[in-house]
């Protein structure tokens, strides 16, 4: 008993000394990489922008600024026909001619003119150019008018981003201005539709009902729910067929009757015009992706419709003015090389401006072979 007395002891003695000397235990784990730390939520923190990156990423955004900005001696006269260089305006009037862009009434102007020569029955007297004088009014200052205004006024969003300095997104005109403006050119083109079919002695309102369904195509490319332009065909289609067949269609209705033969080439013309309105996306090309508008920045020419009218008229033993037609397409096909596959968005406004002629002389040709 006493041995087993003296045996604890020691053992109890012999616990107590190591415990003495014993170092206490301590886990720690190394520190993380300084890449690898990780803030209170578990993410990585975000990397602190230096100064050297930060005046390297402002002298970026000054290197761009200018192609945002207008030109510092911008042009009165672009300023009035609505065209890019123009000058900034503070004279709402001019302002609301801007809105209209009268750089685009030229082709519907025409068209009215192309429609009364097809008719066959336009007569240089003094009724006959009064008439047509006041369609090509409702056709071009009107009721364009009121297309362009309305599509600035539901594009502004993309106006924000590529043209910040438009008359709408700068502020230079209320929104109350801009809506007057849309309802005063509308009416004022359904109005001149209904006195030219009082004219005319029209027993149904032709023309009328060409104008509405012009201004109801012109909403419903420009305006939600349906905005035509999202889909870039069938957008671009019916913008061209705005564009040519419309206004041929009231020229022609106006002194005479449309016939299938009519309305089969101005919607072949109006294929023909797709390729103005792709060429047109072009400029917009970042807000269009930036709100997801589905447009065909694409080198689309416009050449295959105008091919199959130089075919029809053959077809109709219309050789000179197919031959006249032919003439006309290829100086366009060459300003496509020369300019627009070359660089689209610096040369949009330089091609159209060089082939655009050529296309509405083959309009008019067209419509000289038909009334014969």
């Amino acid at each position: 008993m006493a041995a087993a007395n003296l045996l604890a002891a020691a053992a109890s003695a012999s616990s107590t000394t190591t415990a003495a000397f014993r170092s206490p235990l301590r886990l720690r784990s190394p520190p993380p990489p300084p890449h690898l730390c990780l803030n209170r939520t578990g993410r990585r923190p975000f990397p602190v922008v230096r100064a050297a990156e930060t005046d390297a990423k402002d002298a970026k955004a000054n290197a761009k600024a200018p192609e945002k900005a207008p030109a510092a001696a911008g042009s009165s006269f672009n300023q009035l026909l609505g065209i890019k260089g123009a000058k900034q305006e503070s004279d709402i009037w001019k302002i609301r001619l801007q809105l209209t862009k009268p750089v685009t009434w030229p082709p519907l102007v025409w068209g009215v003119l192309c429609g009364a020569a097809a008719s066959g029955n336009f007569h240089w007297t003094a009724e006959d150019v009064a008439k047509s004088i006041v369609c090509m009014i409702m056709s071009g200052p009107c009721l364009t008018g009121y297309t362009q205004t309305l599509n600035d006024w539901y594009d502004r969003d993309i106006d924000a981003i590529n043209e910040p300095y438009r008359p709408i997104p700068s502020g230079a005109i209320s929104e109350n201005e801009v809506i007057t403006q849309i309802w005063v050119l509308l009416l004022g083109g359904l109005g001149l539709g209904a006195l030219l079919d009082v004219w005319a002695g029209h027993d149904f309102p032709i023309v009328f009902y060409l104008a509405v369904g012009g201004s109801l195509l012109s909403y419903i490319y420009s305006a939600p729910p349906l905005k035509l332009k999202q889909n870039g065909w069938i957008g671009n289609f019916a913008l061209g067929a705005s564009y040519i067949s419309l206004p041929w269609w009231a020229g022609q209705a106006l002194f005479g009757t449309l016939t299938p033969d009519i309305i089969v080439l101005t919607t072949l013309y109006s294929i023909a015009g797709l390729g103005i309105a792709i060429v047109n996306d072009f400029k917009s090309i970042e807000g269009d992706r930036t709100l997801g508008l589905q447009s065909l920045p694409v080198a689309f020419g416009m050449e295959t419709a105008k091919w199959i009218c130089v075919g029809y008229l053959l077809s109709t033993d219309k050789l000179y003015y197919a031959l006249a037609l032919l003439g006309l397409t290829i100086p366009q096909v060459v300003f496509q090389f020369q300019y627009f596959l070359k660089d689209p968005v610096k040369y949009d406004v330089k091609y159209q401006a060089s082939a655009q002629p050529f296309f509405v002389l083959g309009l008019l040709v067209t419509a000289l072979a038909t009334s014969h």
